[in-house]
């Protein structure tokens, strides 16, 4: 008896190859969609040291004094920052200060502008959720007190920092 063979893959060799394709695909994946969310938090982190950089100047080129409208927060909360004024944020007079932003800042974890002025909490993980109330409109909490301005992640319940979303827990 002469059996001549025939040269190709068997069907347990292509299972073989499909389950490790399977489970390389299963391990890579996964990185792959954490990817954009790390993108967008790195493009917020970089958004919001610019902005506080601008903020800052606005503020010493203004009589140290911050932006009325940043103060009052709301939808116009940035109209002060994206235009040329004199020293006391008034178009009359030597207008020779600003524009800071070309626009209103997009929080690119929820896509709000709005600015949500605090006047009485400081940063501690245990008011955020009260503060920002969850309106995912209100991309931006600036405190008054200190000057400090925070983004709020998608859902508008916590702030973030550079350092990372700050939550109930402390994290």
């Amino acid at each position: 008896m002469n059996r001549t063979r025939k040269s190709g893959f068997t069907l347990v060799e292509i299972l073989i190859v499909v389950i490790i394709l399977g489970i390389l695909a299963a391990i890579v994946i996964p990185q792959f969609t954490n990817a954009s969310q790390d993108a967008r938090r790195n493009s917020l982190t970089s958004q919001l040291q610019t902005v506080r950089s601008q903020l800052e100047l606005a503020k010493l080129q203004h009589r140290d004094t911050p932006s009325p409208k940043l103060i009052a927060g709301g939808a116009t909360s940035w109209d002060d920052l994206t235009i040329k004024s004199d020293d006391a944020y008034t178009l009359t007079g030597t207008v020779q200060f600003g524009p800071y932003l070309n626009g209103p800042p997009v929080n690119s974890l929820n896509g709000g502008t709005m600015v949500l002025a605090n006047t009485t909490a400081t940063v501690d993980p245990a008011w955020d959720a009260a503060v920002t109330g969850g309106d995912a409109d209100h991309g931006w909490v600036y405190f008054t007190n200190t000057g400090k301005i925070y983004a709020t992640t998608k859902s508008g319940t916590h702030i973030y920092d550079e350092s990372g979303v700050t939550d109930n827990s402390g994290n």
